[in-house]
């Protein structure tokens, strides 16, 4: 068994092989993740919880994302199981269902190398499109993407599995690909994401050449789908580490590869730049305190840079500037689903967010009370108070609304009628160019609360 395993890690370029086993309890683990692996088991099949979970349990952190490798193939799995559902393309999953919680169940895979065409397909540039082939746990633990991630738990004997020395690194908090870190990042560049990621959240020093080819090679995130690289970001952003992660993705090179007109902009201005951590620093707060954070906020904030730019040099053109803006929000999305796909029902949340930045600015006495009664208006108002904080000077807009929204109907009229004196008449009866509620898509409801 040995033998075969040090022939497989050479293969894939490792300069170790272990196979150490360790018994000992894990705590954290899903009860439902424990019965996945009992009743595949029952049936005469391997069954080990893998992956993220082991790694935080072992960490002393919460487990989350409770996933199952086995020797079963999908279409057993799914006899052993009845709610269970076969997905994907590129590699077959199977998603058990325990009402709200979804363990997902993984055959343990072999080397790509290893299958035929309509099992294993690989671009030119050495992307695995298609990733059927199945393997033993050995072969499997060297497919995995990092060491630590590469950690099998039998719960029923409770004893770790140890291929690629993961326990090791997690004992010196290292993050370390597997095999050779250009091909496994050709394989799947998203690795590079990943490789962010866990080394913010996890707070891990990243091997160095894991980390080296990382920049060099970060130009393949622009051969993955749209709709993939947008659930990598949300995933990036919402891991309750998003100000550490950006500096991680900026320090390798791959932010612009998520928001091509973001990165160029940050570092020409204080405010660009603490605008943007701002961002980071305030999903970080509200995930700390069990906050809803929704993806249309996060966007209307990254691409508000980029909108801001596109609109100046349209007017410098010679646009007038309500077109200037129509036009320049076109631009800026257009942009920016080259890279992630934006689903509508955040890309409109996005826009109703942009565009009530100018009706909370001008608080005309009309619309006022329109405003405060728009279904985003609590999100919009989030994101006033995120631009004067950065330090954009807007007359302290945010304050008056804090307090309008927040006081009695009498002391809302007064506040109304004191705007009526301060609004020049020029601005009192310009054209209205903040869409109403009826404008927009009033059947989503995602804000930032």
């Amino acid at each position: 068994m040995l033998k075969r395993l040090l022939n497989l890690f050479g293969s894939t370029n490792l300069t170790r092989a272990t196979l150490s086993t360790h018994k000992m309890p894990l705590k954290g683990l899903s009860h439902n993740g424990i019965k996945v692996c009992s009743e595949l088991q029952s049936a005469g099949y391997e069954a080990y919880m893998v992956g993220g979970c082991i790694r935080d349990s072992l960490l002393g952190q919460s487990p989350k994302d409770f996933d199952v490798a086995t020797n079963a193939t999908p279409e057993q799995v799914r006899k052993v199981f009845r709610n269970a559902r076969i997905i994907g393309r590129r590699f077959k999953i199977v998603h058990v269902r325990f009402g709200r919680e979804v363990i997902e169940v993984t055959t343990f895979r072999g080397h790509h190398s290893q299958g035929k065409n309509k099992e294993a397909q690989q671009s030119e540039e050495g992307l695995l499109l298609r990733d059927n082939v199945y393997g033993d746990i050995s072969s499997d633990a060297i497919r995995r993407d990092f060491t630590v991630n590469a950690l099998y738990y039998d719960p029923m004997t409770e004893t770790l599995l140890d291929f690629t020395n993961g326990l090791k690194d997690i004992q010196s908090r290292t993050l370390r690909i597997i095999g050779n870190a250009e091909e496994r990042y050709r394989e799947d560049p998203v690795r590079m994401l990943r490789a962010a990621r866990f080394a913010a959240k996890l707070g891990f020093s990243v091997e160095a050449s894991t980390g080296d080819l990382v920049a060099p090679l970060a130009e393949l995130l622009d051969n993955i789908p749209s709709a993939r690289l947008f659930e990598e970001v949300l995933k990036l952003m919402l891991s309750g580490c998003a100000t550490a992660t950006l500096e991680t993705l900026r320090q390798y090179n791959l932010l612009k590869h998520l928001f091509p007109g973001v990165e160029p902009l940050i570092d020409n201005s204080p405010f660009n730049q603490r605008f943007i951590e701002l961002v980071c620093i305030n999903t970080d707060k509200r995930i700390r305190q069990n906050k809803r954070v929704t993806p249309a906020f996060i966007f209307a904030a990254f691409l508000w840079l980029p909108l801001q730019a596109e609109m100046a040099r349209l007017i410098k053109s010679g646009m007038k500037p309500g077109e200037a803006k129509n036009a320049a929000t076109g631009s800026v999305i257009s942009q920016q689903l080259t890279r992630t796909a934006i689903p509508k029902r955040f890309s409109m949340p996005m826009r109703d967010i942009w565009y009530l930045q100018h009706g909370l600015e001008r608080k005309q006495p009309k619309r006022v009370i329109e405003i405060l009664s728009h279904q985003r208006f609590r999100a919009a108002y989030d994101f006033i108070l995120l631009r004067e904080d950065a330090g954009e000077e807007l007359s302290q807009t945010g304050q008056w609304w804090t307090e309008f929204q927040h006081t009695n109907e009498t002391r809302q009229d007064e506040m109304i009628e004191a705007l009526k004196t301060e609004t020049p008449r020029r601005h009192r009866k310009r054209r209205r160019t903040t869409p109403k509620a009826s404008d927009t898509d009033t059947r989503n409801t995602d804000s930032n609360e």
